[in-house]
């Protein structure tokens, strides 16, 4: 779970240039690769959750750790929030809380976690807390919590009741949307700033319109992000052939999805609802970064802390072939900035099939996310990715409004601009069907 970007876009942070970070980890050799800033997903309860969703791809995590108590002990705690701190040379960190299910680690490990915060931080440091939760856990003590130390809660909701509940269920296989909007209405009572993250599967992929409405008009969501699920067999928690299961969202179906969103956000909500693959979308347009890794051309900076302090390249590749290591033997810093991780985030670009690196929208989508790219390409190499067509799809729909948006962006306007553009062109369409 991320926070959204706002719009217009601005320009690049001059803190995150290398040259304007501050100084390296006290007692820690000169690290000229580091990045002066990176995401950490921090799982305290590993891939243990209360939930049973059946596409969920990290519950069979579990069988990397054998025995294991899944539970983050205070020593790990202490790690990892002195390690954070200490890593990153800009005035913005993010403590970002996963899982699994987060909030089974209770409110009292929550605290400890803020405390040490308090404790530790550098007095310029800014610190912003996340975390993403199914939210049926969520009661007003918690929605109090999150409140007053100004969390940012992601919440899982797939859609409308229906649609939420195909995949997304308990232990026992019961439903879970009224449990989800329980603890939604705790949140948005204590006023808690919060996302909605929607995966799309093969029960919601061709209802889009419809689950960016219910989204928007029915819970008041302003920041959402849609994630699609592809779904392979695992053996050991490692997934692999070219097979997915029949709750993955179909090749052309993400593209078909964000496109009935993306006719509605276009028209109605820019710059009042910010869609994470939209603004991702628009700033790879305008020639910034975006906010997420899957569409830019490197990666590496996103990566995944276990609750037992391993750290591994990316949440979507918590696997042997991917441990960089343990905070408890290695500085985080020293794993983030290792050959090994280097050479991970360089790959995503290096290893594109030569159909991307052709493409005429490579510079909006990038191949996508390494994790997907076992498909086939359409001169037979293997390593394409598996939404191909509907990265293709989405993004030579969208491309005339995003570079209307991005040219006023650069001539000073404002994207939501936009909305009035569109509704010369459906007017002007009208008129014409009426002849």
């Amino acid at each position: 779970m991320t926070d959204q970007g706002a719009t217009p876009i601005p320009l690049p942070d001059p803190s995150l240039r290398p040259e304007a970070a501050g100084p390296g980890v006290p007692g820690l050799p000169d690290l000229p690769g580091a990045p002066p800033a990176f995401h950490m997903l921090t799982k305290p309860t590993g891939a243990i959750c209360n939930l049973d969703c059946t596409y969920c791809f990290f519950l069979s995590k579990e069988e990397l750790y054998p025995g294991s108590p899944f539970r983050m002990n205070e020593q790990v705690l202490e790690q990892y929030i002195r390690q954070l701190l200490e890593a990153h040379r800009t005035p913005e960190v993010t403590v970002a809380w996963q899982g699994g299910e987060p909030t089974m680690m209770g409110l009292d490990f929550f605290r400890r976690a803020v405390a040490l915060v308090e404790a530790l931080r550098r007095p310029d440091q800014q610190v912003e807390h996340t975390i993403q939760t199914n939210a049926t856990l969520i009661t007003d003590e918690w929605a109090q919590f999150l409140a007053e130390k100004d969390f940012l809660v992601g919440v899982s909701i797939d859609g409308p009741q229906q649609l939420h509940d195909t995949y997304r269920v308990d232990k026992g296989g019961r439903p879970t949307f009224d449990r989800v909007m329980t603890g939604l209405s705790a949140l948005r009572r204590a006023g808690v700033r919060w996302n909605a993250l929607t995966t799309v599967n093969a029960a919601n992929e061709a209802h889009g319109r419809a689950v960016y409405t219910f989204l928007r008009d029915g819970l008041g969501a302003q920041f959402i992000q849609f994630i699609p699920i592809v779904e392979r067999d695992t053996v050991g928690g490692v997934p692999h052939g070219t097979e997915v299961t029949d709750r993955s969202v179909s090749p052309s179906g993400y593209g078909t999805f964000l496109i009935e969103v993306f006719e509605e956000w276009v028209r109605h909500d820019v710059g009042s609802v910010y869609v994470q693959a939209f603004d991702s979308a628009l700033a790879n347009w305008v020639g910034v970064p975006g906010a997420v890794c899957v569409h830019r051309e490197v990666c590496g900076t996103a990566l995944a802390l276990e609750h037992n302090g391993d750290v591994y390249s990316c949440d979507h590749f918590v696997e042997p072939a991917h441990l960089l290591g343990n905070i408890g033997d290695r500085h985080m810093l020293e794993l983030v900035a290792s050959p090994q991780q280097v050479a991970f985030g360089r790959a995503k670009r290096d290893s594109l099939t030569r159909q991307c690196r052709t493409c005429d929208v490579r510079f909006a989508c990038h191949g996508g996310c390494p994790k997907d790219r076992f498909a086939t390409s359409a001169d037979g190499e293997p390593g394409q990715h598996f939404l191909c067509p509907s990265y293709l799809d989405l993004f030579h729909h969208i491309d005339l409004p995003m570079r209307f948006m991005a040219d006023r962006l650069r001539s000073g306007g404002y994207a939501d601009e936009v909305m009035a553009w569109y509704r010369r062109r459906d007017d002007r369409a009208a008129r014409n069907l009426g002849r």
